[in-house]
C-alpha cells in the first residue's frame, strides 16, 4: 500500500486529526490491515516457521526486516505498530483505572 493511499484510509477512519481513535477502533482497523495484508490467507491454515525462541528475537526479526522493506512499506509498518503499542497501553491504563473504581463490588 502506497503511503498516500495509507493516509487518506487512517484519516477517513479516525478523522483529520486522528480525534475519533479509541483503543476499540484501533483494535478493529489493525485487524483489518492485517487481513488486507494476508488477503484472506487467515482462513487457511497457517504454518509457524519461526526460528525465534524469545519475544526479544521476534522484535529484533522484525526490526531488521524493515531496514530491508521500501520505505513507504517500512513507514506504514512502523506507524502501525506505533498505533498498537500506543493504543494498547492507553487501554491497559482505562482497565486500571476502572479496576479500582470497580474494586469494591467484588466484596
Amino acid at each position: 500500500m502506497k503511503l498516500k493511499e495509507f493516509k487518506q484510509l487512517v484519516r477517513s477512519e479516525f478523522g483529520p486529526g486522528l480525534q475519533n481513535a479509541t483503543p476499540a477502533n484501533v483494535r478493529e482497523f489493525l485487524d483489518r490491515m492485517q487481513e488486507e495484508v494476508f488477503h484472506g490467507r487467515l482462513a487457511e491454515r497457517i504454518v509457524l516457521d519461526e526460528p525465534a525462541t524469545s519475544y526479544e528475537e521476534v522484535i529484533k526479526d522484525f526490526f531488521n526486516k524493515i531496514l530491508d522493506a521500501p520505505l513507504e512499506e517500512a513507514i506504514v509498518g512502523l506507524w502501525m505498530l506505533a498505533l498498537d503499542l500506543s493504543f494498547a497501553a492507553i487501554e491497559y491504563q482505562y482497565a486500571e483505572r476502572f479496576a479500582t473504581l470497580f474494586h469494591d463490588l467484588d466484596d
